[in-house]
């Protein structure tokens, strides 16, 4: 796989660009005259990735993520290496022109990619820094959510999540404070799943969906509030928000949003968030 010199293999027009995380490996596979498709395949099955690129014999690879060089070895023709960080710029800039309009999408703001943890950039123009990111996503979702709720399945904890209650887990100001006792809202969280302290002073169990639920709350407050401080050192007030975290997970998306209104800034949920970089390694590759 070269960084520099790409010179395309023959090929049918087809350009493909693969985003190869630590979980997931992101494929967006552009042909000329259609719309891009988007696919996901586990990062584990490096293999089925491979054969989904040979079977469509792109012209063009653009490969970008931790696992980028071990695809690359894989494949039976040259790949471009694409920096992360600048993939995820180009395909995020990309995907707010569809979703808002050219003019809005240029506006200096940071991208946050919730992946299996956090990478927070500010994209100003073409260029496209990173800034910051916590340790926190979809890796501790399912983590501690296997404990938690005794399933091993993403898909299963975010549809559990969604059915949940985190306020019967976390312990709220309103639980420590009357009214008018401190200048805080009562509904902001205390102490996360603070409330598992009664559990072994004889309160009740608490249900997986409640966990579920705190579990999205931790992460994504957290979230959250790194990417609010990292916006106002910034001076921006446009979050956008990709990641495969966010896929099909309505309970975090749900914090994401009111934390980030809360502290002032404008939060953004990109359609195909997830394949942000997926994509950016796609149009980056053909610009070369």
């Amino acid at each position: 796989m070269k960084e520099k010199g790409y010179h395309s293999p023959p090929g049918n027009g087809t350009a493909a660009g693969v985003d190869v995380g630590a979980t997931l490996a992101k494929i967006a596979l552009r042909t000329p005259g259609h719309a891009t498709q988007f696919t996901i395949i586990p990062a584990a099955a490096l293999g089925d990735v491979a054969e989904t690129l040979e079977r469509a014999r792109p012209g063009c690879v653009g490969l970008t993520g931790g696992g980028a060089g071990d695809l690359g070895r894989l494949l039976s023709h040259e790949a471009l290496a694409v920096n992360e960080f600048a993939a995820w710029g180009a395909g995020s800039t990309a995907l707010l022109k569809d979703q808002l309009g050219q003019d809005l999408a240029t506006e200096r703001h940071l991208i946050v990619s919730v992946g299996t943890g956090t990478s927070i950039m500010l994209v100003d123009g073409f260029s496209v820094t990173r800034v910051g990111g916590t340790a926190l996503g979809g890796g501790t979702v399912v983590g501690l959510g296997s404990l938690l709720t005794a399933l091993p399945s993403f898909t299963r904890i975010a549809e559990l999540a969604s059915a949940g209650e985190r306020r019967n887990v976390d312990l709220l100001v309103s639980d420590i404070y009357r009214p008018g006792e401190i200048a805080l809202g009562g509904d902001l969280t205390a102490a996360s799943f603070g409330k598992l302290m009664r559990v072994g002073a004889g309160g009740p169990p608490p249900e997986p969906d409640d966990l579920a639920h705190a579990l999205m709350g931790l992460v994504g407050e957290n979230i959250a509030l790194i990417c609010a401080g990292l916006a106002a050192a910034s001076q921006v007030r446009r979050i956008v928000f990709g990641g495969s975290t966010l896929r099909a997970n309505p309970a975090l998306v749900d914090v994401l949003r009111e934390i980030t209104r809360a502290l002032g800034r404008e939060p953004i949920f990109l359609a195909h968030g997830e394949h942000a970089g997926a994509l950016g390694a796609l149009l980056l590759a053909t610009a070369r």
